[in-house]
């Protein structure tokens, strides 16, 4: 995949979601050529996390989703509104030249070979939409929409993936959903949600914890990219401006709602 083998690994743990957008940018601005690739793994407390260019007010009862504590932040990545919880989701920073080799939809396709061998080894047959011959559908709604690259079990989409460039690298992030809470999230909703038919591993019998299925990501990205994993934490730097995009940016109704990018960072 790339010169090096070997990646960063970074198991962030549980956090709330504008945390856990915080971190995923600070990674990708930080990245500089030369440093290893990271994959990154974190969990999330009960959130939404809308596409880039998502209108969270012609799609979601805000007022419901302020009133019941449920977390929402917008993502640097395109990509639809896609609801967490129970859910694993991960991130991967790769250099630029990466993008420039294979372009936009190869590397989904690449990238997302380890969730399909992930799903495999959990029993279960996971396949690219397109390979499935299923119609993309357009939508601002991550789990009613579906595109060539989308995963797809039983012909049901499961989670979701997204990317983003900067000058010096690529971020492709996404979730692996355990179970869906759909009693939840389904109210909050304006418009067709595909919770009714998305696909979970409890829904495809192959529930476990997060600790265990870390356990099973690792092995299958491993062994997908031929990679090494070295066990690490966030770096000075990349820490520091986790805390200020934090502060300045993923907590605020001007970047969450309005989209207006405060600090643009990447």
């Amino acid at each position: 995949m790339q010169d090096s083998k070997i990646w960063r690994y970074i198991d962030s743990g549980i956090g709330t979601a504008a945390w856990n957008m915080a971190v995923d940018e600070a990674l990708l601005s930080c990245f500089s050529q030369g440093d290893l690739p990271i994959l990154r793994l974190y969990g999330w407390k009960p959130a939404l996390s809308l596409g880039r260019f998502s209108e969270p007010s012609e799609n979601l009862d805000m007022d419901r989703i302020k009133r019941d504590g449920i977390g929402c932040v917008r993502r640097i990545t395109g990509g639809g509104i896609l609801v967490h919880g129970d859910d694993l989701s991960y991130a991967m920073i790769l250099p630029r030249s990466f993008i420039a080799e294979r372009g936009v939809r190869e590397s989904y396709r690449y990238l997302c070979g380890f969730l399909l061998r992930l799903y495999g080894a959990l029993g279960l047959s996971a396949a690219f939409a397109q390979e499935r011959a299923l119609a993309e559908k357009q939508t601002d709604i991550c789990l009613a929409g579906r595109e060539a690259y989308d995963i797809v079990i039983n012909g049901n989409k499961i989670g979701g993936n997204a990317q983003r460039y900067s000058r010096q690298a690529m971020l492709q992030h996404g979730t692996i959903p355990i179970d869906l809470d759909r009693g939840r999230f389904e109210p909050l909703f304006l418009k067709e949600s595909g919770l009714k038919d998305a696909a979970t591993l409890r829904r495809e019998h192959s529930m476990m914890g997060q600790e265990r299925l870390k356990a099973f990501v690792l092995e299958a990205f491993t062994e997908t990219f031929g990679a090494q994993v070295q066990k690490d934490a966030l770096r000075e730097d990349e820490l520091k401006l986790a805390e200020k995009l934090l502060q300045e940016k993923y907590t605020k109704e001007r970047w969450t709602i309005d989209a207006e990018d405060i600090l643009q960072q990447a």
